[in-house]
């Protein structure tokens, strides 16, 4: 298994398609993977993780 790479922000508005703040917004209401923070000026997301909502995503009928 490949070891886990860690995406930035701008990395995760080109995957998923959304802006900061709508990112940011679903975090808070648990509707988008969580941060780590690497730092205090450093945030992370798990790349797996973002790759299971936009799977997630997907599947959801319009």
């Amino acid at each position: 298994m490949p070891p886990a790479r860690l995406l930035r922000l701008p990395e995760v508005i080109a995957r998923v398609g959304l802006r900061r703040s709508a990112i940011y917004q679903r975090m808070s209401e648990g509707r988008f993977p969580r941060s780590r923070s690497l730092g205090p000026k450093c945030a992370v997301w798990v790349e797996a993780e973002i790759d299971e909502w936009i799977r997630a995503v997907s599947r959801i009928p319009n």
